[in-house]
């Protein structure tokens, strides 16, 4: 196993997602992964729920910004989502609630999107695993059981407060 060079001096050090949980909800989150996924290996599924995590902390940090998460990054997302309790402290820490609108068409594919979220990732001093960001007919490392593909029609932003109706 080799080990990678040191960052050179002076050179930004990568801020972790992975530490804005605890160890037992990260294991949790990405046992959710690979149950979705028989076979999946922890490092993958791993990358996974952190890239889920920066990109929500893109969505909390940025409202009203239209960003979107790939297919891959997608499956974390969902992951987060299911641990309900922590998921909602995890948006109350990152400053707002960041709510999940399906949808599933693989022609919603919009790359700028993508861009655009991963900008949002790098400003937060994250850097997005290039990896799992890929187009959604991209399964080369994992079939991912989610089938979401958000466009800009379904891409996270701010929703009015829903209000109770009418009688």
């Amino acid at each position: 196993m080799s080990v990678p060079p040191p960052d050179p001096p002076g050179s930004p050090i990568p801020v972790m997602a992975r530490l804005l949980l605890a160890d037992q909800q990260f294991t949790s989150c990405r046992q959710t992964v690979m149950d979705a996924n028989p076979g999946m290996s922890k490092e993958l599924a791993s990358r996974i729920v952190e890239e889920g995590l920066k990109f929500v902390a893109a969505c909390a940090k940025n409202p009203g910004a239209g960003l979107a998460p790939s297919r891959i990054v997608d499956e974390g997302w969902h992951a987060l989502i299911l641990h309900t309790a922590l998921y909602a402290e995890l948006c109350e820490q990152l400053g707002g609630f960041v709510h999940h609108y399906p949808g599933w068409d693989p022609t919603h594919y919009d790359p700028p999107i993508l861009d655009r979220t991963r900008e949002k990732i790098a400003e937060l001093g994250y850097v997005a695993d290039p990896g799992l960001w890929g187009p959604p007919s991209d399964e080369t490392l994992v079939s991912v059981a989610a089938k979401c593909q958000h466009a800009p029609e379904c891409a996270i932003r701010p929703m009015p407060t829903p209000q109770p109706p009418v009688a």
